[in-house]
């Protein structure tokens, strides 16, 4: 369990959209070790409308920014990726903590200047992967990761986002359509596998119908494993499974649903590292590692 610090770590919320609203904003508000020290919006009124919902102060524009820095021990982003990136870099270059979205940017040079900023100055940093942080999930990464023998692992993860009839907000995400679910899930399955198995040392991508993408990966341990991305599946067909196969047999990952409570611990996480100075697993190093394999896969299908 976390050490709550003395004082309440003021953590500045940036972005407004439907993740923001939906898991960032709720957990911030009610962590008893943080502060939601305000929001920041591109468009003034959305900034007003999700600060006034939780007791916060809104900031706007690029004065704005500054300001709710000033304010903030930490930043908390609710972007796109290659929004985020540059800001993150100029957030931690004041000295603030950063708890970032995945996936860090959707260029390496983007997510190494991330790295690079944090570097400097020395600031904790946490990417949030949903299942790393899931608390039925992240016990069972965590378990099988202390074990050996395993020989390859299967991760599915499709999405119904972008299929007919859909009705989800995040449809209307100009970078999860342009990027697909490679880079929007494809983080989550990456930072299941690579605890486990090890990190990757070869890929292999190829295209699927309507955006999806298929993965073939060898890992450090000399496991294999295959993955398949999509969030243009057909309703019916859309589910997420990862399964492992060893020599202890196959287990599956369990499901999991309470986004504000992953959130929530991984703002706990956040504070343990302020606190002790210890890197997470889950920190802006691996943020990077994640967006190289990406920009790999991607470099591969265009090719």
């Amino acid at each position: 369990m976390t050490t709550l610090p003395a004082t309440p770590l003021r953590i500045g919320l940036v972005g407004t959209g439907p993740w923001a609203r939906n898991t960032q904003a709720p957990a911030l508000a009610a962590h008893p070790g943080a502060v939601l020290s305000g929001v920041w919006g591109r468009r003034p009124e959305a900034a007003r409308e999700l600060a006034d919902a939780h007791g916060a102060p809104s900031y706007s524009g690029e004065a704005g920014i500054d300001e709710l820095f000033a304010a903030s021990d930490a930043v908390a982003f609710a972007l796109p990726p290659d929004v985020q990136a540059p800001l993150a870099a100029r957030a931690a270059a004041t000295g603030r903590h950063l708890l970032l979205d995945k996936p860090v940017a959707t260029s390496v040079a983007g997510a190494r200047e991330v790295v690079r900023a944090a570097g400097q100055t020395g600031v904790a940093s946490l990417v949030f992967c949903t299942l790393r942080f899931a608390a039925d999930t992240a016990v069972w990464i965590d378990e099988q990761a202390a074990l050996e023998g395993w020989f390859t692992a299967r991760a599915e993860w499709l999405g119904s986002l972008f299929a007919p009839g859909s009705t989800s907000e995040y449809a209307a995400s100009p970078w999860r359509q342009e990027k697909g679910g490679l880079w929007d899930v494809g983080p989550h399955v990456l930072s299941v596998l690579i605890p486990v198995l090890g990190d990757v040392t070869r890929l292999t991508a190829a295209r699927g119908p309507s955006g999806t993408t298929h993965l073939v990966l060898r890992h450090t341990s000399g496991a294999s494993s295959t993955v398949t991305l999509s969030l243009g599946a057909p309703a019916a067909a859309s589910g997420t499974e990862i399964e492992l196969r060893g020599e202890r047999g196959r287990v599956a990952l369990p499901r999991w649903s309470d986004a504000v409570g992953s959130f929530r611990a991984a703002i706990d996480a956040l504070i343990d590292a302020v606190r002790t100075g210890q890197p997470h697993p889950c920190d802006v190093r691996f943020g990077l590692r994640l967006t190289e394999l990406l920009a790999e896969a991607e470099a591969q299908l265009a090719g």
